[in-house]
């Protein structure tokens, strides 16, 4: 029976929304190989710094990680010194590229999204050269519009990120549901005018996440597809 009212017309239904998600800590367990590189590329530069004041800038673009770091530390670099302490936290972070694995549920839920009509895509504050062998682990497809650092003028927390991924799916920025595992993904999605989805998986507790404005917390990605008719995703 239908639910409408005698003499009214049926609305017209607004589109399913897109998902941009985040990658390191989001898709993939990453965090903590990032943390230990960029523990390393600290050392080399003998620049000490805690190992928990480094998971906390996870998430940011390596050139405001740097910023950071100077600012927490009282050392100044200079433009050279920076290149080579990103190149650094690059080339060890290459090394353990294989140790890296999908967080749980994380390929199953971009398959759902495929099976069911959803467009989503990756956008990630990472390097192409760290990302794209990502894709083969999550079983996503070679020629997936992902946006990385490369391409973008600024990295989280600015928007652009978010805004690209949106824009390659050919959707409107209101209509993506950015998911992410840190503060710095929420306040990039909000500036996007997009709904921030977080989760724990990247290290950061429910309540940062809640004051960041995440609509939503889930555990990992397996948990988010258990519910992931709460963020307006409906079954095949």
């Amino acid at each position: 029976m239908s639910d409408l009212m005698p003499g009214s017309a049926a609305l017209p239904r607004p589109p399913a929304p897109a998902f941009v998600f985040d990658l390191d800590g989001t898709l993939v367990d990453s965090v903590y190989q990032h943390v230990v590189s960029w523990q390393e590329a600290l050392a080399e530069a003998g620049i000490p710094l805690a190992t928990w004041r480094i998971h906390r800038k996870i998430g940011m673009s390596g050139g405001l990680f740097v910023k950071g770091v100077q600012r927490e530390t009282g050392i100044a670099l200079d433009a050279e010194q920076v290149e080579r302490l990103q190149d650094a936290h690059g080339r060890h972070y290459a090394a353990r590229v294989a140790e890296v694995q999908p967080l749980p549920g994380a390929p199953e839920l971009l398959r759902h999204l495929t099976a069911v009509g959803i467009k989503w895509t990756i956008a990630t504050s990472g390097r192409r050269t760290g990302a794209e062998p990502m894709l083969a682990k999550l079983g996503a497809p070679a020629d997936l519009p992902m946006v990385t650092r490369d391409e973008v003028a600024r990295a989280k927390p600015d928007p652009d990120l978010f805004l690209a991924g949106a824009a390659k799916l050919g959707v409107d920025p209101s209509n993506v549901v950015v998911v992410g595992d840190s503060i710095w993904d929420l306040l990039a999605a909000r500036r996007a005018g997009s709904l921030g989805v977080g989760l724990l998986s990247g290290g950061y507790g429910q309540d940062e996440l809640e004051r960041a404005h995440a609509f939503r917390v889930y555990e990992e990605p397996g948990d988010l597809l258990t519910h992931i008719d709460e963020l307006g995703v409906r079954g095949a």
